[in-house]
């Protein structure tokens, strides 16, 4: 069930051919390559005892229960977890990371801790730099910023930017993961705006921005939208998408579900697409080839 219309496909190829599109990758870009959170939490909740079953599959919840003792503790079996597994056939019919490598966009945003994007763009032949938010503010935050040498650096279709907003797996300390990290990441943000580089402020504010691979009752979700997307000045006129999973059940529920849905993401000004990344990625596909086609080639 695809809900967007032709204008709004229209509208995202145009802002795609001139650069003016953001995407935002969540754990949803990479189902069947990597485990969903609440898979994992799931795992965690029967191996360490977690105490409340109705919470079971809320990875930052039970994460946050992990970390009594030792903070460092959920961070490093999510490393365990993650850090062996490889990546997602690019080569694969609709694969979220392959189509958006393609698009030859200069900002990419992501929730995910995976290198999976940086993968994909250098696999379609561009040269892409990453980094992330220092968001605990402290001088020995990894290795420096991207944006801190001397000679600059102002991302590109050649050279892109991967930016990693909850932390790389490689940095355990940068990791959003546990509930008390969410509400640090928050407090962090709303105290100083200085920790978004200026360039990926710009992308938030005047660029469409695509959400694939989330879900409206993700913390990742909520988080970014309320915390980070909402505090900068944003034009209305803006088209932006998010893909959201049919939900499944009773048809009338479910018809009701997608109504309160579409209603709560037209408040913010979003379209929703009702299918899975993959569905979504190889519409997209097709309609950027028509549209690139029909334009001479881009």
């Amino acid at each position: 069930m695809a809900d967007l219309e032709k204008r709004d496909w229209a509208l995202l190829v145009r802002r795609i051919h001139e650069g003016q599109c953001t995407p935002f990758l969540g754990a949803g870009a990479c189902v069947g390559t990597l485990p969903l959170g609440g898979e994992i939490a799931a795992d965690w909740a029967r191996q360490y005892d977690f105490p409340v079953d109705e919470d079971a599959n809320n990875l930052p919840r039970v994460a946050q229960f992990l970390a009594l003792g030792d903070p460092s503790f959920p961070k490093q079996e999510i490393r365990a977890r993650l850090a062996g597994k490889g990546p997602p056939d690019f080569s694969a019919p609709g694969e979220p990371h392959a189509v958006l490598a393609e698009l030859g966009l200069p900002v990419y945003l992501t929730t995910n801790y995976d290198d999976f994007m940086v993968q994909a763009l250098r696999r379609a032949g561009r040269h892409p730099q990453r980094d992330f938010c220092r968001w605990r503010g402290r001088a020995d935050d990894g290795p420096a910023s991207v944006f801190a040498g001397p000679e600059g650096y102002d991302p590109s279709p050649a050279t892109p930017l991967v930016y990693h907003l909850h932390g790389l797996l490689e940095e355990l300390d940068s990791l959003v993961l546990t509930e008390d990290d969410y509400l640090d990441f928050l407090v962090s943000l709303s105290r100083d705006q200085t920790l978004v580089p200026p360039r990926i402020q710009e992308a938030l504010a005047a660029t469409s921005l695509l959400f694939v691979g989330y879900q409206l009752a993700d913390w990742n979700f909520r988080v970014l939208f309320r915390g980070l997307v909402e505090t900068v000045a944003r034009s209305d006129r803006l088209l932006n998408v998010t893909v959201q999973l049919p939900r499944q059940g009773d048809a009338e529920k479910v018809r009701a579900i997608h109504r309160y849905l579409d209603d709560y993401y037209d408040e913010m000004k979003v379209k929703v697409y009702w299918g899975d990344a993959r569905q979504f990625a190889a519409e997209l596909w097709c309609n950027w080839v028509a549209f690139r086609d029909a334009n001479g080639g881009g």
